[in-house]
This record gives structure tokens, sequence and C-alpha cells, in this order.
């Protein structure tokens, strides 16, 4: 069976990595996951990703972050724009995820950047996901 919508797979494999505990997650790579998990990387909300080589499309592991409590850092992660409803913002207008303590994780035309980014540098897209 085809998937419709494999950012979300991947977004679906670390909320449920966290809750069972993992210390990584495997997820069939492609370039915007490889972004996504650079801005996550970036904003401090996992540890590290690596992209591994298999005959195929590749295998993209990420290392899951903890506080020193054992808590997830990811306190919850949602897929904004979906395949049957594309969510779109402009630089002036980024949507402020939980007070500012969240990232909203956009596709751009300079590649894929969190909402400060993307401010700060002054281009809109389309929102891929929110982290908090």
């Amino acid at each position: 069976m085809a998937m419709t919508d494999p950012l979300a797979d991947m977004l679906t494999r670390i909320r449920n990595a966290y809750r069972a505990g993992h210390d990584k997650v495997e997820v069939p790579s492609s370039r915007l996951k490889m972004g996504v998990s650079k801005v996550l990387k970036k904003e401090g909300f996992i540890k590290n990703y690596k992209l591994i080589q298999d005959n195929k499309q590749g295998l993209l592991r990420i290392y899951l972050k903890y506080s020193d409590e054992d808590q997830p850092v990811i306190k919850g992660i949602k897929r904004v724009s979906k395949p049957g409803r594309r969510v779109y913002a402009g630089y002036d207008n980024i949507p402020l995820i939980r007070g500012g303590f969240g990232v909203s994780v956009m596709s751009t035309s300079k590649g894929v950047v969190s909402d400060k980014e993307a401010a700060s540098k002054k281009i809109g897209g389309e929102v891929l996901c929110q982290v908090w």
C-alpha cells in the first residue's frame, strides 16, 4: 500500500518512540525528512541524525533526546500542512507556538527552516509541522 504522507509517518514514529522510551528511531529517508531532522537538531529537540545507506532509498536514524529526569524533550509534535489541506504562511504572519517555546518547521524557497529563521530571512512558505 502506498504511503500518502511520509512526513506524518516520520512524526508518528518519533512520537511513538518517545512514548516507548527508545533511544533512536529509523525512518525511510528523503530530502524533506533530512531537512526537518536538521531543524529539529538545530533547535535542540533531538540529539543527532544520521543517513544510513542501503540498496534502496536509505534510512534516516534519529537519536532522541531526553532531559536529566528521563522526560522526552519533545512534549508534542503535530503535522500542520497535510496532503488534503496545505497551510501556507507569510513571514509576517507565522503562527507563534506555545508562546514562543515551540517551533514551526517550514518549507520555503530557501529550503526547510524554522519559523524564526524564516522570519529573519523574510521568507514565507508551507508550515510543515509544529514541535514543542
